[in-house]
């Protein structure tokens, strides 16, 4: 039996190292699992967060996503409920 150990680094690249040093690659979870947050049809501040939330996953910056959803979650519209 062949015992793999993580090999923790900055990057989160998801190899292991076995013990005959053989690299595999471990799939890694979506971090945009969640679906995107619904933009208010028209409204200006839904439109600029829509395009900065794609610029962020086109770095793949996980925490700026989650931020434009939730600032666009939270964007008060009349008649919209929470």
């Amino acid at each position: 039996m062949v015992r793999a150990r993580s090999m923790g680094n900055a990057e989160g690249c998801g190899m292991v190292a076995t013990a005959q040093r053989l690299w595999v690659q471990v799939p890694q979870r979506d971090p945009f699992e969640r679906p995107d947050a619904e933009p208010h049809p028209g409204c200006d501040v839904c439109a600029a967060l829509v395009n900065q939330r794609a610029a962020y996953r086109s770095e793949r910056n996980a925490s700026g996503v989650t931020d434009c959803n939730v600032e666009i979650r939270q964007h008060p519209h009349p008649g919209r409920k929470r």
